[in-house]
């Protein structure tokens, strides 16, 4: 059993199609209303989905980030996220025109809520998407 910590924003990505995980999409999680003393490129995160189609850590989007997420997340306020799906991509490497190339969610993280685990799933298809907030 793992014992590293995960983050505060997790996701999970299931193709419909196969009935599988969806794995090697590249993710991209962003804070819309970041505090005025951040840049914005620390406010973005870059992952691709694993071999079960989940993310479990998040990279800064630039090598000169100072804050990784958990810090980002621990700040005051409600914070508005959301996650950028590649799908054109994935669906690519199976030569699947897809209707969305991208698929965003967005989603609010009340201030009162901080202390919870945030896990966002979606159900993918070349032709439509669903998403729901997990545990």
């Amino acid at each position: 059993m793992s014992t590293e910590k995960k983050p505060p924003i997790t996701c999970h990505v299931l193709d419909t199609t196969l009935g599988k995980p969806a794995s090697n999409i590249p993710v991209v999680l962003t804070l819309h209303n970041p505090p005025s003393s951040l840049s914005a490129d620390s406010l973005k995160f870059k992952a691709t989905t694993n071999a079960d189609g989940r993310v479990t850590n998040w990279t800064p989007s630039s090598p000169f980030s100072a804050d990784g997420l958990e810090e980002v997340f621990k700040r005051d306020g409600d914070q508005k996220y959301s996650l950028l799906f590649d799908t054109e991509a994935y669906f690519g490497e199976r030569e699947i025109k897809t209707f969305f190339p991208e698929v965003e969610v967005r989603f609010v993280v009340r201030a009162e809520a901080k202390g919870e685990h945030y896990h966002v799933p979606v159900l993918l298809g070349p032709f439509g998407y669903t998403t729901y907030r997990g545990s």
